[in-house]
């Protein structure tokens, strides 16, 4: 994908898939990934998963479907907030160094540290200097990481703005999901082009050969979680070449 150019309204969202494929393609990576789960595991290695995207993107319905089968006790999911009092007191990577995994596990951040360059940066939360200094850091920390064994893969989900504003209508009528939406989710929504340049500054700035993203289109659920389970499978598969069997 050529970050130079992409525009993110722009993305190929016709992506529909069938049921049978949905179904196949997804219990295939799930016991790929299984298999790669328990290789992991007798390794020194670790895998960390970062996923960034809007709201509404289908982000923890893909994190969901792809890790339901792996072993729980390997596992840790964190759903990034806003820094708590304690967190504002240091600098803005330490509450994620705190979250690296062990050799031998997995990390999946639902948001991460990428919202210095994203929300931060566009709700003003990051002076101009801290965020454009942002890119270098997040690059010598991942360039970290991955020479000490982490797999590193970095995921965004882009969903169009008339499907959001569709799931967004879904969320408030039903009340079982309420608690997914809320006053901040719809003020992010306002400023839509400027999340979108954020995000789209950020592919050039920080896809590197050793940390690339990968952009999945979100409008068609099915298609968007089995791209993000093979993305996180084949990536892993790589490095356990033995494994990529199936």
């Amino acid at each position: 994908m050529n970050f130079k150019t992409l525009k993110l309204d722009k993305l190929d969202q016709n992506k529909p898939i069938a049921a049978e494929e949905y179904r196949r393609e997804l219990k295939r990576c799930q016991l790929g990934l299984l298999d790669l789960q328990l290789r992991l595991k007798e390794s020194k290695r670790s895998v960390i998963i970062l996923i960034e995207g809007p709201d509404a993107a289908g982000k923890g319905g893909a994190i969901k479907r792809t890790l339901e089968r792996l072993d729980p006790r390997l596992i840790r999911v964190y759903s990034t907030q806003k820094p708590t009092p304690e967190e504002y007191k240091h600098h803005y990577l330490w509450r994620f160094w705190n979250r690296i995994p062990p050799y031998g596990e997995i990390a999946v951040f639902d948001r991460s540290w990428y919202g210095r360059v994203l929300v931060e940066r566009v709700e003003g939360f990051a002076t101009e200097a801290e965020w454009k200094r942002a890119f270098r850091e997040i690059n010598e920390m991942e360039q970290t990481l991955v020479d000490d064994g982490v797999i590193l893969i970095k995921l965004f989900l882009q969903v169009s703005k008339p499907e959001q504003l569709k799931r967004f209508k879904q969320r408030q009528a039903d009340p079982y999901k309420h608690w997914k939406i809320n006053d901040e989710d719809w003020r992010n929504r306002r400023k839509w082009l400027k999340h979108n340049a954020a995000a789209e500054d950020m592919f050039r700035k920080t896809s590197t050969k050793i940390a690339p993203w990968t952009v999945i289109p979100g409008d068609y659920k099915w298609y968007a979680r089995i791209q993000f389970a093979k993305t996180i499978y084949e990536r892993i598969a790589k490095e356990f070449p033995a494994a990529k069997r199936r």
